[in-house]
């Protein structure tokens, strides 16, 4: 059996694997069937995944939240099926016409808070069915828009590209920094919209994922080649100091706390999840401090031997 500690796996997704895959794989590495992720990514895409295993299956609730950063290209005067380089092209108004000035103007109007229709090829339940079934069954699709927040947009670069009939488009190399449930392939349809044209993604990179980077990843590869050896993971407790805010416990509140009783809250009215630790710096629990009292989201039992 694998002596893999629990902990977070950060993985460099390599395109043209789902998530699922991927998920698949490093459980057969890790010798373990207690392997999750923290949010997808489509297999077209590449980036940081977020794998818990063991224990830290537990903490990948609180991290589906996290906000995330990516680098990606939009081609605008052409869209898609699926908003995306994976879906057969749908129209082909061109792009010609679209000036870089005109671009960045549009890019401010999809940059904060905003609501946004997801894709019509995604995996949001429509009466019991995904969607991603009925628009490919040529179902109209009528999603309802969510709020999103786009805390940053930026262009990075603009070049013009030309199809063999001649039609111009233009590829936007851009950064975005997004709330939880943004999809980027329909920040790359709206932005055609914007402009009177069509867009969709060509390509995507997740960058980072809350307090975790491509900084802190392994290429699959690095992974597969590893023959046996324990996965890389971030411990369990070092895991939940770098994502989450910190409570320091007592010895008495840790035994409060891992009984599953509540007791006061430390910063009354936050939002986000907080991590307990014990004074041996073991991670404890985490916490629901949105009132004066906190309650525990989760206990975590200690490791079996």
């Amino acid at each position: 059996m694998s002596d893999t500690v629990d902990g977070l796996l950060i993985v460099d997704k390599p395109a043209d694997w789902t998530s699922h895959d991927v998920v698949a794989r490093t459980r057969r590495l890790a010798q373990t069937r207690k392997v999750g992720h923290a949010g997808t990514l489509d297999p077209m895409a590449t980036g940081v995944l977020v794998l818990g295993i063991g224990r830290a299956t537990k903490l990948l609730t609180f991290l589906v939240g996290c906000d995330k950063d990516y680098t990606a290209t939009i081609r605008l005067g052409q869209s898609t099926l699926t908003d995306d380089a994976e879906g057969e092209v749908t129209s082909t108004p061109g792009a010609a016409d679209v000036t870089d000035e005109a671009i960045a103007d549009a890019v401010d109007t999809l940059t904060g808070d905003i609501d946004q229709v997801p894709s019509a090829v995604s995996a949001i339940k429509v009466q019991g069915q995904r969607s991603y079934h009925r628009a490919r069954a040529g179902e109209a699709v009528d999603l309802p828009a969510r709020p999103i927040t786009v805390s940053h947009f930026g262009i990075r670069d603009i070049r013009p590209v030309a199809l063999d009939d001649g039609t111009e488009l233009r590829d936007v190399d851009v950064e975005v920094t997004v709330s939880s449930g943004t999809y980027v392939r329909a920040l790359a349809r709206d932005l055609g919209a914007a402009l009177g044209s069509a867009g969709h993604l060509t390509a995507l990179r997740r960058t980072r994922v809350g307090g975790f980077g491509l900084d802190t990843a392994h290429p699959l590869a690095e992974l597969e080649a590893r023959q046996g050896e324990p996965m890389p993971v971030v411990p369990l407790a070092d895991a939940a100091r770098a994502a989450f805010a910190v409570r320091e416990l007592t010895e008495a509140e840790a035994r409060t706390v891992g009984y599953g009783q509540r007791l006061p809250s430390a910063q009354p009215g936050r939002d986000e999840p907080v991590a307990a630790f014990a004074p041996d710096g073991t991670l404890v629990a985490m916490l629901d401090e949105t009132k004066t009292t906190a309650r525990s989201h989760v206990v975590f039992a200690p490791a079996r031997p």
